[in-house]
């Protein structure tokens, strides 16, 4: 079986930011989570839910 080619993580579109990475993107991937049975989030949830859906974003932890 052939390896597969990641996607992820990807560069900024701005060296230092990205205008997709937005609290309508943090919105909508709460919403999906929530719609799929998991706990709806508290504060420091999304806030914990950002850095780590930041760091499968843009950067690589091999």
């Amino acid at each position: 079986m052939s390896e597969r080619k990641r996607e992820y993580p990807v560069k900024p579109m701005n060296e230092d930011s990205d205008p997709r990475f937005t609290n309508g993107l943090m919105f909508d991937v709460s919403t999906v989570l929530y719609e799929h049975g998991y706990p709806k989030l508290s504060g420091d949830d999304h806030v914990r839910l950002m850095l780590m859906l930041f760091r499968f974003l843009y950067r690589d932890s091999d």
